[in-house]
Parts: structure tokens; C-alpha cells; sequence
């Protein structure tokens, strides 16, 4: 991918470049006067509003007090003038709506989709000076991958109650912006503060272990986090859906963190990774003698538990026998050890996690129907990172100065180069790859300027709005591994471990792609007369 360069350089287009890479650059050193990135943004934008108005009022020949229509015009003189296409459109009343089908910073913004918060900065200081209130809605975003602009400015507080926009306030001579983004991340990140327990044994070089931060800049993102703050005080089970990669642990750990029992223990399991014979003793322990080689007593998961929270992760790969023994526990509140007499009390909260669709395992009975409902009680689904490129900013400089710390060397940033990748790449891994991109690359880095990410981006780039081709490659995609398992069970059989050895993977791999591509393999067993039932 070669750096992008601004065409037809003109003194718009020069400054349209300088901000954009400006606000990198400021996101990832820092600023002394705010603690986080969008802070920043939001601060240059209050700051800067007022002297966008008076050149606006100039050229249109307003004085003192304005109406909403002369706001408008305002506003739409502000963009238009340094390259947008914003035109005023009805609305409700006290509710000014612009559009725009073209963005002052051209296709620059699909990679710096945080200059977004400077329009609403702008735009509310403007709103918030003249009228006292104001509250901006930016219902769509360009940067987000819309075909347009649409933004709201709500100049009615009461009116605005139910709407979801930052905030801007006149306080006599100051601005005051309460950002939503921001107010639900730092209620969560400030109650995780002394409860967080890494999975891993990192931590910083002097024995304190890193702060926990949830960077949820997307919409997306800060729906996940109310949701979060909703059901942490209560009992509900949660049951929290996504790709993998996308910080499901995360999430179910904020939810300790924000309950009662966030001074109990908080147990992860990876169900996945647990051998299915051995599922049952590892979740409800065994007693002496239950099976050979048993010669203690071991606790379970449930048990180590005990009034806290248990992450149940890939709880998709219980086996139906476990699933029962679980759905046991959940309605009745206790348990045996294998091999064990003696019923155990469990005051254990439950959260469950998958990224597969558990609603498709209940329709083929390969999941409990009963058991999923008992877990779905309250559901969280994290959207892959492709979905919400907010976040991408945030992240990226936030592993960075991890991982500054991680190695005790200089803080490194990301090039123009590097910075168009991590923005246009569809981020199949997450932010898990994410992170073991970011490292990579810091590590070989020779300077403080990381210039180039180890990704594949094709030219035109997910960023340009290639959603539907992309959906349409991967069933396209999953439609041939659909043949291909199906012709491979056909010659053997139905029999799992020869498909296995002839692909050369493990009959795990197999059995994971039969359940996502919904294919029974007794269907393909050799029928009366030696002849498979070939679907």
C-alpha cells in the first residue's frame, strides 16, 4: 500500500492534512491538559468554535443575537468553506439538522473517524454560546462508512432528554462539554481500578499491575458499557456474544468488578480448551477414587468460585452431559463432585460467552434449549472491530504505551503509512491481533516511528464501503468449505478422524467447521447395502 498523499495540494487541502495527522500525532504523545485523546479533540474544537463564528457572522453579516436558521448558516458556512458539501434539512422543532454528502477532510476522515468529535465540538460551542444549550447528535458519519453526514443539534434540554449526543453547556464566560463517550467509560474503568486481575502475569516493572482501560469510543461500544452498568448489581446470568478477539473477558470482568461480588473471586474458564471427559471434574471437581489416578480431593471451578463470578468462555463446546449438570446447577444452586455423595451449595454468578450462534445449535439440538435461556437473560453482543473503526484510534495508543512499558523502552508511534493500514485492514482477529500486530511491529521498529504494519490491505479498502463484497466473498467462501466438507465426509463415510487425516487438521478442527457450516455427519454413515446418505 503506498502512503496516501493529499491531491491537488491547495491551502485547504494543506491544512486538511495537517489536522488529520496532527490529531495522531496529539493522540498518541498525549496532552498535558487532558488525560485522554477525544478530551483533546473536543478541547480544540470548544476553543477554536469561537473564532469560526466571527468569521462566519463577517462574511454573512450577522450581529448580535442569532436565530436557529442563522445558526444554520453559520454552521454550513463554517464546513462548506473549508471544502464540505453541508446543507440544511428539516427537522423538529429547537432541533437544527444538517446534512452533508461530502466531508471537509475528503476520504482522510474514514482514517481519522475521531475528527467527527471536532464537528460536534464546533458545532455545540457555537450552539451553546448563543443559546445556552445545546446537544449534538451525530446520527451519521462518513467516517463511519455512511454515504453521508447527518448531524442534530438539540437546543431544548428537556426536549433532548432521550437523545444520545455529547453535551455542551454556557457557564458565563466558559464552555462546558460533558461528552458521552466518555462518562460511561470512566464509571466503568474507575470501579475496575483496584479490582482488576489480569488472566496473564504481566505487570508493570515495578509490581503494580497494569490499569485496566476499556476504550469504547464506538456506539457500539458505550451500549456494551451501559449495558454493563445495568446488570453488574443485579443476579441475571449475562451471556456475552462475539467474534473472537473482540474482548469478551473484558467485559465480563467489568461486570464483576461493578457487582457486589467484585471482592470475590473472579474464575475464568475457556470451556474449549478443557478435554470433553474431563469437563465435568474440572467444573465440579472429583472426589478420591473416582476414576483412576484421582488420589485427592480436587475442587472445581464452581467451588474455587464460590460467591464470585464464573466466566464460562466457549460455552459452546460443553459437551450435552455437562450441559445438563450446569443447567442442574443454575436452577437448584447445587452440585456433586464426580465420583462424590454429598450435595455442594453454589452461590456462583454465571456468565457465559461464545462466538458462535448458540441460537443455530438450539434449533439443531446440539445445544440445550433450556439451558440457553437460563443464560440469556440478559445479552451483550460485542461487534467485531471492523464495525467500530472509533475504537481503532484508541486501542492502537493504548497498546503502544503498553507495550512501551512492557519492554522499558521509548514510546513509539505509528507513520502516516501504518496508521492508513490499522485503519483500512478488516482486523479479522480482533483486537487480539490487533495487539500482536502492534507488537510485532514495535519490536523491529528501528526508530520511534513505526512506519509500516504487517497487513494485507487491498487498494480500495474496507474503509471505502466494500461491506456487501466483503459479506458476499465470505459466503462465497463458507458455501465451497460447505462442499468440500460434504464431498470429504461422502468418500469417508461420515467418519470425522479420515476427513481429519485427509485435510490434514485435527478431528476438533472438523467437528468445529460441521457445527458453523450446520453439517451432521451421521447423515453421511454408511446406510443397509454400503451406500452412504450423500446430502
Amino acid at each position: 500500500m503506498k502512503t496516501r498523499r493529499p491531491g491537488n495540494l491547495n491551502p485547504i487541502s494543506f491544512l486538511q492534512t495537517f489536522v488529520t495527522q496532527s490529531i495522531k500525532v496529539a493522540n498518541q504523545k498525549g496532552c498535558s491538559a487532558c488525560e485522554d485523546h477525544f478530551n483533546y479533540i473536543e478541547f480544540l474544537g470548544l476553543t477554536a468554535s469561537s473564532c469560526f463564528e466571527a468569521a462566519a457572522r463577517e462574511e454573512l453579516g450577522l450581529v448580535g443575537p442569532i436565530t436557529p436558521d442563522e445558526y444554520a448558516d453559520v454552521i454550513v458556512n463554517i464546513k462548506n468553506r473549508i471544502g464540505g458539501s453541508f446543507s440544511r434539512s428539516s427537522g423538529p422543532d429547537r432541533v437544527i439538522r444538517v446534512e452533508a454528502t461530502r466531508c471537509p477532510f475528503g476520504d482522510m476522515v474514514r482514517e481519522a473517524p475521531e475528527l467527527c468529535r471536532m464537528t460536534s465540538s464546533v458545532f455545540g460551542g457555537i450552539a451553546a454560546r448563543n443559546f445556552g444549550y445545546a446537544k449534538v447528535e451525530l446520527k451519521r458519519r462518513i467516517a463511519a462508512g455512511d454515504d453521508r453526514c447527518e448531524v442534530c443539534i438539540h437546543t431544548d434540554p428537556e426536549l433532548a432528554a432521550g437523545v444520545r449526543g455529547d453535551e455542551y453547556h454556557n457557564h458565563g464566560e466558559a464552555l462546558v462539554s460533558r461528552s458521552e463517550h466518555a462518562e460511561v467509560s470512566v464509571r466503568v474503568a474507575s470501579r475496575m481500578e483496584g479490582l482488576w486481575c489480569p488472566t496473564d502475569a504481566r505487570a508493570h516493572p515495578d509490581g503494580r499491575q497494569p490499569r485496566p482501560a476499556i476504550v469504547a469510543e464506538s456506539p457500539e461500544m458505550r451500549a456494551a458499557l451501559e449495558a454493563v452498568e445495568v446488570v453488574a448489581p443485579t443476579q441475571a446470568s449475562v451471556f456475552i456474544s462475539g467474534e473472537t478477539g473482540v474482548g469478551k473477558e473484558i467485559i465480563a470482568r467489568a461486570i464483576h468488578a461493578l457487582s457486589n461480588r467484585s471482592e470475590r473471586k473472579f474464575v475464568a474458564v475457556n470451556c474449549g480448551a478443557i478435554p470433553h471427559e474431563l469437563i465435568e471434574s474440572a467444573l465440579f471437581g472429583h472426589e478420591k477414587g473416582a476414576f483412576t489416578g484421582a488420589c485427592n480431593v480436587h475442587q472445581g471451578f464452581f467451588e474455587r468460585a464460590e460467591q464470585g463470578t464464573l466466566f464460562l468462555d466457549e460455552i459452546d463446546s460443553l459437551p450435552l452431559p455437562a450441559q445438563a449438570k450446569l443447567l442442574r446447577v443454575l436452577q437448584e444452586s447445587e452440585f456433586e463432585r464426580v465420583g462424590g455423595r454429598q450435595v455442594l451449595r453454589a452461590d456462583v454468578r454465571i456468565i457465559a460467552a461464545s462466538n458462535r450462534r448458540i441460537e443455530k445449535m438450539v434449533a439443531t439440538n446440539e445445544f440445550r434449549s433450556d439451558l440457553y435461556y437460563r443464560l440469556h437473560v440478559v445479552p451483550i453482543h460485542l461487534p467485531p472491530l471492523r464495525e467500530r473503526r472509533d475504537d481503532i484510534t484508541g486501542l492502537v495508543n493504548l497498546i503502544l504505551r503498553r507495550l512501551a512499558g512492557k519492554y522499558r523502552q521509548p514510546p513509539k508511534v505509528l507513520g502516516e503509512q501504518a496508521w492508513g493500514k490499522a485503519m483500512q485492514y478488516d482486523w479479522p482477529g480482533n483486537v487480539r491481533e490487533l495487539e500482536n500486530v502492534l507488537e510485532r511491529a514495535y519490536l523491529f521498529a528501528r526508530g520511534s516511528v513505526i512506519e509500516d504494519l504487517d497487513v494485507a490491505v487491498k487498494a480500495d479498502g474496507p474503509a471505502a464501503g466494500g461491506g456487501a463484497l466483503r459479506t458476499q466473498k465470505r459466503r462465497a467462501a463458507r458455501e465451497v468449505e460447505t462442499r468440500l466438507l460434504k464431498d470429504a465426509l461422502f468418500r469417508n463415510g461420515g467418519n470425522v478422524s479420515a476427513v481429519a487425516r485427509e485435510m490434514g487438521i485435527t478431528p476438533r478442527s472438523v467437528h468445529l467447521k460441521l457445527k458453523t457450516c450446520g453439517i451432521d455427519p451421521s447423515q453421511y454413515r454408511n446406510r443397509p447395502g454400503g451406500v452412504p446418505n450423500r446430502q
